[in-house]
């Protein structure tokens, strides 16, 4: 498929395996970049938008080989692939971060303070950093989801094939992951699984959190100690299910908050981190466990710890 921002004509486009069951009005949202919603909706709705020389709705889902007519759109020139202006350096820097790439999946170790993709707030994100990077390659989207301030293992698809994949090995909890934390006080032997149901919480000032409550999501987050060190442990934390802060609120609900959770761990305990030098959140998806989309082979991959998480760690007293 090629994609032509702005066409001034009209265009056929025979679709792909790429864009198979794809809602049409996403992938006008892709293939018009710039072109605003209310334009794509009223395109369709109108009938200018055709498959198969069929007027379709919205939500109709592409085949392969259906040929799409797409109308001439007028919009203001824009450049939607320019890198983002602010933290340039960040953005540059995710390709050093790749630490695993083939036809049908880009395995970054994500730094901490950026988020995966744009909005609320937020101008980009780490989708929208490697589109920038890479103009030619039509299909980049997040797998999954980390924490803005959470660093480590983050799937993209290059394939719509491989998105629907790994969308399943998710739905059916076929993926592994698995988490490294530095949580407050000395964690019991015997906490091996916390199970607690989650409910988000908009509180009054806007801010959204978390918290256990018994009308909330069924959640379930595995533990392992990794080290114990003087006044607080190392732990691997692997989630069962991917409910939102899921890890920070089960760590936080056992009374071993993690080190520096700006919404859910403890002043004097985060101070008495800061004081080591630990400028972030100390949580790190170290490896991913899943099956490769196209060659079925069972894959890990390990994200390594950053530099200022290490260098805390050096400065603990093991016990």
């Amino acid at each position: 498929m090629n994609n032509q921002t702005n066409p001034i004509q009209v265009q056929f486009v025979t679709i792909d395996e790429d864009h198979f069951e794809q809602r049409i009005d996403n992938f006008l949202l892709t293939f018009l970049k710039g072109v605003p919603k209310s334009m794509i909706y009223r395109i369709i709705r109108k009938g200018e938008v055709r498959v198969n020389k069929k007027r379709i709705k919205p939500e109709y889902k592409l085949q392969i080989d259906d040929v799409v007519r797409v109308p001439p759109v007028r919009i203001a020139e824009k450049d939607e692939r320019k890198a983002p202006s602010k933290n340039l350096t960040k953005v540059s820097q995710l390709e050093d971060r790749i630490v695993y790439e083939d036809k049908h999946l880009i395995v970054l170790n994500k730094p901490a303070g950026i988020a995966v993709h744009g909005g609320s707030g937020v101008d980009y994100g780490v989708i929208e950093a490697l589109r920038s990077l890479r103009p030619q390659q039509k299909f980049l989207e997040l797998v999954h989801r980390l924490d803005k301030d959470t660093s480590g293992v983050l799937l993209v698809a290059k394939k719509r094939s491989a998105l629907k994949h790994m969308h399943d090995q998710l739905r059916h909890k076929k993926m592994q992951k698995d988490y490294q934390a530095l949580v407050r006080g000395e964690w019991q032997s015997n906490d091996k699984a916390v199970k607690a149901p989650l409910l988000k919480i908009t509180l009054k000032s806007g801010e959204r959190i978390v918290r256990v409550n018994k009308e909330g999501k069924e959640s379930e987050t595995r533990f392992k100690i990794m080290q114990r060190y003087q006044g607080c442990t190392l732990v691997q934390a692997s989630p069962v299910t991917g409910r939102t802060h899921q890890i920070r609120v089960h760590c936080q609900y056992t009374g071993h908050p993690i080190a520096c959770d700006d919404k859910y761990s403890e002043q004097k305990f985060d101070d008495s981190m800061r004081s080591l030098g630990l400028a972030r959140l100390f949580l790190h998806a170290a490896q991913l466990r899943f099956t490769h989309p196209d060659t079925e082979e069972v894959m890990t991959v390990k994200a390594p710890l950053d530099e200022n998480l290490i260098e805390v760690l050096g400065k603990l007293k093991k016990v």
